[in-house]
């Protein structure tokens, strides 16, 4: 599938800010055999001082910037157009869940996408018991990895309520647990607790996910989102794989991915500090536009 994104995300303050250093990670990955950014431009306004691209650790292409003057507003623009290639699971090589231990341990690489960064504890993920517990009643011995990746994803789907006003960013996964409602960061981060505390390596995944609208109504514009998702690794010969516990499916030609981190502080869109005081109101816009080819 051939895409063109937009992104809006918006920041409008009570009281002008100053001295805002912010770090964004928006521009879609080229991954191969997956996944190839054709173009891709972000513009900010008002206009930065002083602005640098890195690549952080996790290999994604970051952009830091700094606005010293007084401002009332920030507003970024991404616009990109992406190639996503089908990547459907053939088959199920997993292991079954006594023998991943030996599996990982005979991984001797530290890169980025080595699984021992994905088994403990994380910035923003610490091991909860009543999500441990939850997990062990998903890990049935006669299942394979990706069995129980692909149960606990099914669990969380129906277990849990979609719901906007439930959390917010700063919620724990044990807020959205015990309420058995969140959003996608919140369904991602208890799928990744759950299958961490069963010794499988899980990790984070940022992008946007193209809706389709209901029969007979038009696309409305801007009603796309950035989304999140698991990976989780299944062993040496599948590898990491891709689950959307908000939808009960695994990633597809309609997940595009943005960036792969620990959890969400790996991976978030924009974050930053500044001077101000008072509250700050965002507004964010997404399409996903697919290209006749």
């Amino acid at each position: 599938m051939l895409y063109d994104l937009s992104l809006h995300m918006g920041y409008i303050y009570d009281s002008p800010a100053s001295g805002a250093r912010h770090i964004m990670r928006l521009m879609p990955l080229s991954l191969p055999d997956r996944q190839r950014l054709i173009a891709g431009s972000i513009t900010i306004s008002p206009s930065p001082d002083e602005q640098s691209h890195f690549t952080d650790f996790f290999r994604h292409p970051s952009t830091s910037f700094l606005l010293r003057s007084p401002h009332e507003t920030l507003d970024i623009r991404m616009q990109a157009r992406v190639q996503v290639e089908s990547h459907s699971i053939a088959a199920d090589f997993s292991p079954m869940l006594t023998g991943l231990p030996g599996e990982v341990a005979a991984i001797w690489s530290l890169d980025p996408e080595s699984p021992h960064h994905f088994l403990g504890d994380s910035p923003r993920l610490s091991e909860t018991k009543a999500i441990s517990d939850y997990a062990r009643e998903s890990a049935d011995a006669s299942r394979t990895v990706l069995q129980i990746a692909t149960a606990v994803c099914a669990r969380i789907n129906k277990d849990f309520t979609y719901d906007t006003e439930a959390t917010s960013v700063d919620s724990t996964p044990l807020d959205a647990f015990e309420l058995k409602r969140g959003v996608c960061q919140d369904f991602s981060h208890v799928m990744i607790l759950a299958l961490r505390s069963l010794g499988i390596p899980a990790g984070y995944v940022s992008g946007f996910l193209r809706t389709i609208p209901p029969p007979g109504k038009e696309r409305l514009e801007g009603a796309d989102a950035m989304h999140a998702w698991v990976r989780v690794w299944c062993g040496k010969t599948l590898g990491w794989v891709e689950l959307d516990p908000t939808n009960n499916i695994p990633a597809s030609t309609d997940h595009i991915v943005v960036a792969y981190g620990r959890d969400y502080s790996d991976v978030a869109p924009v974050i930053g500090v500044l001077k101000s005081y008072g509250g700050q109101r965002a507004v964010q816009a997404v399409d996903v536009v697919p290209l006749k080819q």
